[in-house]
């Protein structure tokens, strides 16, 4: 039987992505500032330690995480970051709002990154407890946040590495149609 790992942070350091000339985007909850302000010092930490200048790091707070996105996507649009990290910690409670706010920011940040191009990485924290949610912000099981800057280095990278296959490219989403530099134009299906 092989042993659960509980503890990523390690994992996600051990993989070496350089962040040197990367520009990423942090939008940070102020909701469960404890947790979300630890998460926030150990995604600044890792970028910063993977070679991403702090000039290239722009931090912006909301209120909470169902904020995430929408201020993800403002950042997309003013900055042009090569990734976004949303950090927010959501806390079950005795109703079912915990699962509504999960869910709407989880396929809300999924869809951003889609739609933009622009990897927008899951950093939001969504436990039982307040305890939960500590060991997961520099306790027992790591810093989630280092976690989420390690994954914003890499797909930042990846995007670099297969994005310029379409930069001849522009696809208008309304109507399923592909623009060429000249303005020409062929329909994603022949027939």
């Amino acid at each position: 039987m092989t042993a659960k790992i509980k503890d990523l942070s390690s994992f996600a350091q051990n993989q070496e992505p350089d962040g040197e000339g990367l520009s990423i985007g942090i939008v940070v909850a102020d909701w469960n500032p404890e947790v979300t302000g630890a998460l926030l010092e150990g995604a600044l930490t890792t970028l910063m330690d993977k070679g991403v200048d702090r000039d290239d790091i722009f931090v912006e707070h909301v209120p909470g995480s169902f904020e995430l996105p929408q201020a993800a996507s403002l950042m997309i649009k003013s900055t042009e970051p090569d990734a976004i990290i949303c950090l927010g910690c959501i806390i079950q409670g005795e109703t079912r709002h915990f699962e509504f706010i999960a869910q709407a920011v989880a396929k809300s940040s999924m869809e951003l990154g889609i739609n933009s191009n622009v990897p927008v990485i899951f950093g939001v924290l969504t436990t039982d407890t307040h305890e939960q949610a500590k060991e997961r912000s520099g306790g027992k099981h790591g810093n989630k946040g280092d976690e989420a800057a390690v994954a914003a280095i890499r797909m930042a990278r990846l995007r670099q590495d297969l994005l310029p296959f379409f930069d001849d490219f522009l696809m208008d989403d309304d109507d399923g149609i592909f623009f060429d530099d000249e303005d020409d134009w062929f329909p994603e299906d022949d027939e």
